[in-house]
């Protein structure tokens, strides 16, 4: 029987201390009272993070009353000590609107900000991603999160838990039909 429990828990805990990075946690994030939101329904927008911070929460919420758009927002935190300063930011291209895409920050990039622009006559937007290089490499352990949003009409609520996980890209879908 002990062997049977030492079987079970064992990789459980191996798991645990794996996923330890240290004694860093990131708790709910405040992004502010429900009206703080860094853009307007069918408006663009720019966000970045202060210098040395990157992306790791993002919140939205949809209306396809107002033009099948979204409002976003985000939060920031500094990116772990590990990964060193950053030594260059830069934009990416243009993910256009009324066309699916996949973008991943180049040059081992952490995301640190967006850029915004709605387009009424596709009832799309097109994305620009503002990313950082730090003087240390990120690890590539890299997978794309299927969770947020399961459909393009739900409300997301985005959140890196643990330190050293960190948003490198994104990617969309786009229907001509659900616009």
């Amino acid at each position: 029987m002990d062997l049977i429990l030492l079987c079970v828990f064992l990789p459980l805990v191996t798991v645990a201390w794996g996923q330890y990075g240290g004694d860093y946690y990131y708790g709910p994030y405040n992004y502010g009272d429900n009206d703080e939101w860094v853009n307007v329904y069918r408006q663009g927008f720019n966000f970045q993070c202060p210098q040395g911070q990157v992306i790791v929460a993002v919140r939205s919420v949809f209306s396809k009353k107002e033009g099948s758009d979204r409002l976003w927002n985000y939060a920031c935190m500094p990116a772990a000590q590990s990964l060193g300063e950053p030594t260059e930011c830069w934009w990416e291209e243009i993910n256009r609107a009324g066309t699916e895409w996949y973008q991943t920050c180049s040059n081992n990039g952490l995301v640190a900000g967006f850029q915004s622009q709605y387009f009424p006559s596709v009832l799309d937007r097109e994305w620009q991603f503002y990313c950082c290089r730090y003087s240390r490499r990120c690890p590539y352990s890299c997978w794309l999160t299927t969770e947020y949003p399961g459909h393009y009409g739900e409300d997301m609520d985005m959140m890196m838990y643990t330190y050293d996980y960190y948003i490198r890209g994104a990617t969309t879908t786009f229907s001509a039909v659900d616009r």
